[in-house]
């Protein structure tokens, strides 16, 4: 661990407030004070809508205009950034950088990923050349190893992973050759595996080029493998600040306590929901031989296509009332098998059938009825709900489309579908700008319920959420599946969270299913290396 007091704060936080530009709104941020020494990795743990992204924006002089410095002072390098109305003097992006928790959402998704990380280095940088600053990113793609960078440099951001694309931030944040980084919860969507990839990069490039870095996560877990010491925020105020082994081990508030109890232990004992051993019941989805092959064009070549078998060969059955968890790292063919399993995509190969019904054999208004009986919930609870429509309106859209109910009768429906995932019926003519990201979850969960499915089909939906919002979804889940006799599977790369909730679990490598197991023996007696 790094010895930070014989060293002079990078950065000095003191007495900050931030808040809401209306008069007599409550603050978001109140009194903190911190220090970020030289070579430091700082880390500031809050939960969902605890004031992490408020305050990383605020350092970076980056505050949306309905939010205000209301008190405080920020010191980078021994100097004020602050002048004396409140405002920042920092220029964003030259010598503080800022990496963001949705690096998908960071780039033009029309211009390829290498000219726009040079195009943002000489904006902020213009004194370099347009060759120089090629060199540059190329030099930084390699750093950061992402592979053939010479051939990424001009691929568009869809064809890069998650795990590719947060890579790609960390070029563009490195490029100005700033003096700290402030990376807000870049770890958040990824598999544990791309994550921690993505932690030890960031430690070996700090210690590289010689940076700061203050890491703001709403995992204490992740926290605890990369920062020399944490300050615990609670509901925007500094609860404790630590070394991070001594304030894991030892934490000096009740408030930290709660949130490491929380935090799954995969070998703990847990009571898994048991296998179901209903054999005469048909499978509610059977999966049968499924393939699915994408070609891709080759950099340079008119007619030449690489072939990429994102899933071979997969079988399975799903039977009512079970939760099945379907686990593998990035780029494993998770994704592709989702679109396959929601009818988005046919298979080449083999095929899916719904209460014994092939897909393929259903006429396309047979089709759109069935998927009444199976839905899906997507990761992203930004990008997935229209930031322009009300929430009542998203919740009602499924009900217009296969024409359920009118009137007074819909909305009646809709209310129900509120109140059974916890959300109140006074935000059903509310845009869901200024909602949290759990109750954005569960606007997802109340446009699924709405159309009385039998089959959920959960693509990392609680992944972009921290452990106390994670906990309240998955016990909404058991509840709905009491209630409603509803069959989920949940598609995901959180090892602790199938542990707890799935009662078979199947595993995805290389686009194959190399193992199905029910829950204790995949975690005990697993038998594919």
């Amino acid at each position: 661990m790094s010895d930070t007091r014989t060293r002079e704060p990078v950065l000095s936080v003191r007495s900050l407030t931030v808040g809401p530009t209306e008069p007599g709104s409550a603050a978001i941020l109140s009194d903190l004070s911190f220090d970020l020494h030289s070579h430091e990795i700082l880390g500031i743990f809050a939960e969902t809508g605890g004031g992490k992204s408020v305050l990383s924006r605020a350092l970076a002089n980056w505050l949306p205009p309905t939010l205000e410095f209301r008190g405080g002072d920020i010191r980078f390098k021994g100097k004020s950034t602050l002048d004396g109305t409140g405002h920042s003097m920092l220029r964003p992006g030259r010598e503080i950088a800022y990496i963001g928790s949705r690096p998908q959402s960071s780039l033009d998704p029309t211009i390829p990923v290498g000219p726009q990380l040079v195009e943002k280095l000489r904006a902020v940088r213009p004194e370099i050349s347009a060759a120089d600053a090629r060199k540059k990113i190329l030099k930084l793609l390699a750093e950061v190893r992402i592979p053939s960078p010479e051939e990424r440099f001009n691929e568009y951001p869809t064809k890069y992973s998650g795990g590719m694309m947060q890579r790609a931030m960390i070029v563009d944040a490195l490029s100005t050759d700033p003096a700290m980084i402030i990376a807000d919860n870049v770890t958040q969507p990824l598999d544990v595996t791309i994550a921690l990839q993505i932690v030890r990069l960031l430690q070996q490039l700090a210690r590289q080029h010689g940076l700061s870095v203050l890491f703001l996560s709403s995992s204490l877990s992740t926290l605890n493998q990369l920062a020399d010491r944490v300050v615990v925020l609670q509901n925007g105020r500094v609860a404790e600040i630590g070394e991070t082994q001594a304030l894991i081990n030892a934490p000096a508030t009740p408030y930290t306590r709660t949130i490491i109890d929380q935090i799954p232990r995969i070998w703990r004992s847990t009571a898994a929901p048991a296998v179901s051993t209903r054999s005469a019941d048909q499978p509610i989805m059977s999966v049968r031989d499924v393939k699915r092959t994408y070609y891709v064009r080759r950099p340079g070549h008119l007619n030449s296509y690489n072939s990429v078998q994102a899933v071979r060969s997969v079988t399975f059955d799903v039977m009512p009332r079970d939760n099945i968890g379907i686990v593998g790292e990035s780029g494993c063919g998770k994704s592709t098998l989702t679109r396959l399993l929601t009818a988005l995509e046919k298979p080449e190969q083999g095929e899916i059938l719904f209460n014994n019904r092939p897909f393929n054999q259903m006429p396309q208004k047979e089709l759109t009825a069935a998927r009444r009986g199976f839905q899906l919930l997507l990761q992203d609870p930004y990008n997935s709900l229209p930031p322009r429509m009300t929430v009542g309106r998203m919740i009602e859209e499924g009900m217009r489309i296969h024409g359920i109910g009118k009137g007074a009768g819909m909305r009646a429906r809709v209310e129900q579908a509120m109140t059974d995932v916890g959300l109140p019926t006074s935000i059903y003519n509310h845009l869901p700008n200024s909602l949290s990201t759990g109750d954005r979850q569960r606007i997802s969960v109340a446009r699924a319920l709405v159309l009385e499915p039998q089959l959920l089909i959960l693509d990392e939906t609680v992944s972009a959420l921290d452990q106390s919002e994670q906990n309240k979804l998955l016990a909404l889940f058991s509840r709905l599946q009491a209630e409603k006799n509803l069959t989920y599977i949940f598609i995901s790369h959180d090892l602790a969270m199938v542990r707890r909730v799935c009662s078979r679990i199947a595993v995805m490598y290389l686009g194959e299913l190399v193992e199905i197991a029910d829950n204790r023996n995949l975690f005990y007696s697993a038998r594919h290396p």
